[in-house]
């Protein structure tokens, strides 16, 4: 790979838990009728800012794919689609309110905040996220010859980790990015794995009313 990746990253639009507030994790909900409609917005403005990108690369949740369908049906591209995507596995949190959790588990929340990365619900840690989903980035940039455009949807979790893991800000460096907005965009400046990377772009909103869920 020569030259520099631009990774634009681009968050699912508006679920049924979002609206529920609700711990998604790997489980789904499902879009809403207002996340249908984020979608087609977003999918206009890739479309205006970036034109027809070298490839387009999503999470296998379908928040996430049918959030990137809206795009999809405008091009035509290679696409791919990466597990290592996912939001983070928050093991038995995942459909359950944000209410109910606090009142059970008001010592997790606290050590969190704290920026402690412990496992919620059983599930995987922030630096796992971070490794994965950087992961599967870098991969994702190394499909390209360089000087191109990859457009990836995927969640909020994976996009604040791929963010501070761009600027290489040691754990809990997330914790410095607030939960991206629905079909936000966030661009990251990909040069290689051993040199200076960019975070251009956070958590710009493309659609009306997006909400501003937690990023699970």
């Amino acid at each position: 790979m020569s030259g520099r990746i631009r990774l634009v990253l681009v968050r699912h639009g508006e679920s049924v838990w979002n609206v529920e507030e609700r711990y998604q994790g790997q489980a789904d909900s499902g879009l809403t009728a207002a996340g249908r409609e984020q979608a087609e917005v977003a999918a206009a403005v890739l479309l205006a800012r970036f034109g027809t990108p070298e490839l387009v690369v999503s999470s296998d949740l379908p928040r996430a794919w049918d959030t990137a369908g809206a795009y999809l049906r405008r091009l035509d591209v290679q696409v791919k689609r990466d597990a290592r995507l996912r939001e983070t596995d928050v093991g038995t949190w995942a459909g359950r309110p944000f209410t109910e959790i606090a009142q059970e588990h008001p010592e997790v929340l606290a050590a969190l905040g704290r920026g402690e990365d412990v496992r919620r619900g059983g599930g995987e840690t922030f630096a796992e996220l971070r490794r994965r989903v950087w992961r599967a980035l870098v991969d994702a940039a190394g499909m390209t010859a360089g000087d191109a455009t990859v457009v990836v949807f995927t969640h909020g979790g994976p996009i604040r980790v791929a963010a501070a893991a761009a600027l290489r800000l040691p754990p809990p460096g997330h914790l410095a990015f607030a939960p991206p907005v629905n079909t936000s965009l966030t661009v990251i400046g990909y040069a290689g794995e051993q040199r200076h990377n960019s975070v251009a772009e956070y958590n710009s909103p493309t659609a009306w009313a997006a909400r501003a869920a937690r990023a699970d």
